[in-house]
């Protein structure tokens, strides 16, 4: 994952809520006659070329540029959050 802000492309809302989903596969057999898992092998992650990032406020999934690319074109305007009294 990428240092640098998110901004999810859906909602419009979150920028810092997110998770990321993995993929894993299991590899197992089954008895062709009733269906049952006769051997069970170990998971095994799915490589994948760019992780995709789970938006936690509105549910959206989508690869990681996409959340990137849209931090860019709308960045955050960083103000003070308290006045300077002097």
């Amino acid at each position: 994952m990428k240092e640098v802000p998110y901004f999810c492309p859906n909602c419009r809302s979150n920028r810092v809520k997110f998770s990321v989903v993995t993929t894993y596969s299991q590899r197992f057999m089954k008895n062709a006659a009733d269906g049952t898992i006769t051997e069970s092998f170990e998971m095994t992650q799915v490589p994948e070329e760019e992780p995709n990032i789970q938006c936690m406020v509105c549910q959206f999934v989508g690869n990681e540029l996409r959340f990137v690319k849209q931090a860019e074109r709308e960045p955050r305007i960083m103000t003070p959050t308290t006045p300077s009294y002097t």
